[in-house]
């Protein structure tokens, strides 16, 4: 299962951003996935990846403290698309932005794994 991440740019604060990130998988032979929980982390340079937010596949959300009320993270299971709305965004909130999932692949086995982190995209914040 692969991941493409997309939605950054360049704002100024107080402005928003909408990141989507869609998950795909081998249809091959009649092949489908379950993405479970999936995340948005984001980090800067010299510093660790940190959690923004994690949606469960029952759609329970969890939040960093410095995002609450500000993010929104959800989820669309028909599209297998996860989205991060961020609003009231500071300068602070800059960083390279990065999504996985945790899966199960119906294939040839079953498989339980999770994504690897992509590119990422990158938002910037002016003040």
């Amino acid at each position: 299962v692969q991941l493409q991440a997309s939605g950054g740019g360049m704002v100024q604060a107080g402005g928003s951003l909408r990141l989507s990130c869609a998950f795909s998988g081998s249809t091959a032979f009649g092949s489908t996935f379950r993405l479970n929980a999936a995340g948005w982390y984001r980090q800067t340079p010299g510093k660790q990846r940190e959690l923004v937010a994690e949606i469960s596949s029952g759609g329970t959300t969890t939040y960093a403290d410095s995002v609450k009320g500000r993010f929104t993270i959800s989820r669309d299971n028909a599209k297998n698309t996860v989205y991060l709305q961020m609003n009231s965004l500071k300068p602070e909130d800059t960083a390279v932005y990065y999504c996985n999932g945790d899966y199960i692949f119906y294939g040839t086995e079953i498989v339980a794994a999770r994504t690897n982190w992509g590119q990422g995209t990158q938002v910037t914040v002016s003040s």
